[in-house]
């Protein structure tokens, strides 16, 4: 049975600065979660919200001018309205690009969900609307006994979910929605990201995941994403449902669910 609340040490407790944002997720890896939270990083900010990335985890670095640069963690930097240093944005970054627990097995290191908890209440602080980006799909393990939808839970936000529009992306999408709700989270919306051009049947995909999503989980589609060869924040956004978004960022507070408070 899937639990419906976090592990012990991520229980969720009333914070002093509220987190206001969403929690975006996928269907799997590669689907375009750091497009999309970059592109409503960049959206946000266009309301005159000051807007902040967050990357908890992220796993996979380059050498740049002699530092470790995590291409995810740049780009949601890049996209917020909020003056922030990637560590601020990415709190734990490791070099291999694969699943996080692994990597930091690999670097002997452990993703310790206090920092994690800890660098989103400094971002509740610096910014109106927080993004949160997740690691892969849904259920990714973090540690021996939790993962990122443990983390979700103790987050607290909406959830988004961006579908993969490829061979599959009908019961991934509606498997993971499953996840979502079974943990007690909001299903705010999902997103659909063409991330195979040549998909056959995408219209008829489509009309699927909007009649399923909207029957079984009134979950409204945010947006439908082309093939962009350069799908910079700007160019992704204007294919997002701006009136629906408006629906998710005003009512994104939860009392009695957003970040716990340090005790």
């Amino acid at each position: 049975m899937i639990p419906s609340h976090p592990t012990p040490f991520l229980m969720p407790l009333q914070p002093s600065h509220p987190l206001h944002g969403c929690f975006v997720t996928g269907t799997d890896t590669a689907v375009g979660k750091t497009q999309v939270s970059a592109a409503l990083l960049h959206w946000c900010a266009q309301q005159g919200w000051r807007s902040a990335g967050f990357k908890p985890v992220a796993a996979g670095t380059t050498r740049i001018d002699g530092q470790s640069v995590n291409e995810d963690v740049q780009a949601l930097r890049q996209a917020g309205s909020a003056r922030l240093t990637d560590a601020e944005v990415g709190p734990l970054q490791f070099e291999a690009a694969c699943a996080p627990q692994i990597a930091a097995v690999l670097e002997d290191r452990s993703i310790d969900p206090a920092t994690i908890l800890s660098a989103a209440r400094h971002l509740a602080r610096c910014a109106d609307v927080v993004v949160v980006e997740g690691v892969g799909g849904f259920c990714v393990p973090l540690g021996p006994d939790w993962d990122t939808a443990d983390l979700a839970v103790a987050i607290g936000l909406p959830v988004i979910l961006v579908v993969g529009l490829r061979l599959g992306c009908i019961s991934h999408a509606l498997l993971t929605a499953e996840a979502i709700r079974a943990r007690g989270l909001p299903l705010a919306g999902w997103i659909a990201n063409t991330v195979d051009p040549d998909m056959a049947h995408r219209e008829g995909n489509l009309a699927s995941l909007r009649h399923e999503m909207t029957r079984r989980h009134q979950a409204p589609c945010l947006g439908v994403l082309p093939w962009l060869d350069a799908p910079k924040p700007a160019a992704v956004a204007a294919h997002l449902d701006a009136t629906a978004l408006h629906r998710v960022f005003d009512h994104t507070p939860l009392p009695s669910s957003c970040l716990l408070e340090s005790t």
